[in-house]
């Protein structure tokens, strides 16, 4: 049994893998601010599976390096060494933890390996992101395409502060699920359409995967999103297919699936 744990800025969801890839949600419930209160709802969902799960993994919306969660900005955790304490639980399981959006893109790049180079993009309480090819994970240092600083409205922003699901609830005072109006929807494309203009020319990928929470609405936003992409990227570059991620909010869980597969199989 593969075990795993998406630890978003909202919600943390726990699912296991049998051997046949049939997936069953073990648990959901609110991400607590607190790591201590998020760690023990970890543990008690967790301490069921100590002795059927081969490989626990745990993904979070921040940067992780062997092991450590250096910081999570949405959460306000950092310096946390989350594999070494899973580990003296379960020591006998191989523990895996990453960046949520590399786990995410992993996981949609899986519906099509056929496709060479993947961007997958995660709009949700942040905006984060991962490259893929052939089906893996890239070598590329921490990517955080979120972070990247655009010149929107006369003046230096991010881009997860101009296209992040949360910035579009602080905007509008509502969620994507109750808007409707086209006049909303083309300004987040082209809110969106920023940071991609400065990523398609510069990773030229075969395929953008839009993902996360305001993923699942992007039939309401992407044929404003195309002709905003149309209008910034030049004609010559315009090779890439943009396209909605097939599980918009259970990326991460496919892609600690895979993720585990492939460190297993290496073992």
């Amino acid at each position: 049994m593969i075990i795993a744990v998406d630890t978003g800025g909202t919600k943390t969801l726990i699912a296991s893998f049998d051997a046949g890839g049939n997936k069953t949600i073990l648990a959901k419930f609110p991400t607590p601010p607190d790591y201590n209160s998020y760690q023990n709802q970890l543990q008690q969902a967790l301490l069921p599976c100590f002795d059927s799960a081969e490989a626990i993994v745990v993904g979070f919306p921040g940067e992780v390096r062997d092991g450590v969660l250096l910081y999570a900005q949405n959460l306000n955790w950092q310096d946390i060494p989350v594999r070494s304490q899973l580990a003296a639980l379960f020591p006998n399981t191989v523990i895996l933890v990453a960046n949520d959006a590399a786990l995410a893109g992993l996981g949609e790049a899986n519906v099509d390996t056929a496709v060479l180079i993947s961007l997958y993009i995660t709009l949700s309480t942040g905006v984060g992101g991962t490259v893929t090819v052939g089906g893996k994970l890239t070598t590329m240092p921490f990517f955080e395409p979120g972070s990247m600083l655009l010149p929107y409205n006369s003046q230096l922003q991010t881009w997860e502060d101009i296209a992040s699901g949360s910035s579009f609830y602080q905007q509008h005072g509502k969620l994507g699920s109750e808007i409707e109006d086209t006049d909303i929807w083309k300004d987040f494309a082209s809110r969106v359409a920023y940071g991609l203009a400065v990523l398609i020319p510069l990773l030229s990928p075969d395929r953008v995967i839009i993902g996360g929470s305001m993923g699942t609405h992007f039939q309401k936003y992407s044929s404003f999103l195309i002709d905003e992409l149309t209008k910034k990227i030049p004609e010559h570059l315009q090779n890439t297919h943009v396209t909605q991620a097939k599980h918009p909010e259970e990326a991460v869980i496919y892609g600690c699936y895979y993720h585990a597969k492939n460190i297993l199989a290496d073992k």
